[in-house]
């Protein structure tokens, strides 16, 4: 019934008519999300961020396998910002990133402690806050409201970021907040071994081939399947965004096969 209203409906029409639905869908979660304290508290901290680099460059990192074929070390002085489980990385690296970021509901809630205890500011998804006690004191962990529905690219992370599927496409917004002018890509591979219904969840039944560390979501471990084709369109948001600003991000990723952005050669950029 949906796809015939659908092919019956003009396009402009049918767009429209959906993101209504989405934004009234999101009305429950206003309030908390822009009055709650801890909200509060971090929509303050997002301000004091707001081009706090202007004019730099920064190094965002995914975590596919091809990290292991990526001279990280070149990284140490470089502003970067790191995702999900990225920190199984930096005892052997002897470094950690500049930043953290995750919006992902099951890692969060699988890796809530270790988040916890990572030293660097700390992006995570509104929604997560149920993982976390509710006598937190937030310091270094900044809640983002982002939704799944929605589609747009935020310029100001304090108000709503859509998620575009990929941790990936919210570390971009909040490095355009932060006024970078260059971005790179490293380690996004944008491809997976585990084959599947996109966002289905499912759990890990051995070593994982499709991140840089077999443990990175070992066995027992609960992830989703990715969407590329969202993730896909989300991409192609960024790039229009940055450079409408005047801005760029460039695809580092050794033998990556995300085409959205101009590639370069990793090791040119030092």
């Amino acid at each position: 019934m949906k796809q015939t209203l659908k092919r019956l409906t003009p396009a402009p029409l049918w767009n429209a008519a959906r993101a209504t639905y989405d934004a009234l869908a999101r009305l429950p979660d206003l309030g908390p999300a822009y009055l709650h304290p801890w909200r509060r508290v971090s929509m303050r901290c997002l301000a004091a961020l707001k081009d706090i680099h202007r004019g730099e460059r920064c190094f965002i990192i995914g975590n596919g396998p091809s990290l292991r074929h990526t001279d990280l070390t070149k990284l140490r002085v470089e502003t970067t910002f790191g995702m999900n489980r990225i920190y199984i990385l930096f005892p052997e690296l002897g470094f950690t990133t500049t930043y953290f970021l995750s919006i992902n509901d099951l890692v969060i809630e699988q890796s809530a402690s270790e988040i916890l205890a990572l030293p660097m500011p700390k992006f995570l998804t509104w929604r997560s806050r149920r993982f976390f006690p509710s006598n937190l004191q937030p310091s270094t962990l900044n809640f983002l409201y982002t939704t799944y529905t929605g589609p747009n690219f935020a310029r100001n992370a304090a108000g709503r970021l859509w998620e575009g599927a990929t941790v990936t496409y919210v570390a971009l917004q909040l490095a355009f907040h932060m006024g970078f002018s260059q971005v790179v890509l490293i380690g996004v591979d944008h491809s997976f071994v585990s084959k599947g219904e996109a966002n289905k969840t499912i759990t890990s039944q051995g070593d994982d081939p499709n991140h840089f560390a077999p443990n990175y979501f070992g066995k027992g471990f609960r992830w989703q399947l990715p969407d590329l084709d969202t993730s896909e369109h989300a991409y192609r948001m960024a790039k229009a965004a940055y450079e409408a600003d005047g801005r760029q991000v460039l695809d580092a990723t050794v033998g990556g096969r995300l085409t959205v952005f101009p590639k370069v050669d990793y090791i040119s950029l030092f």
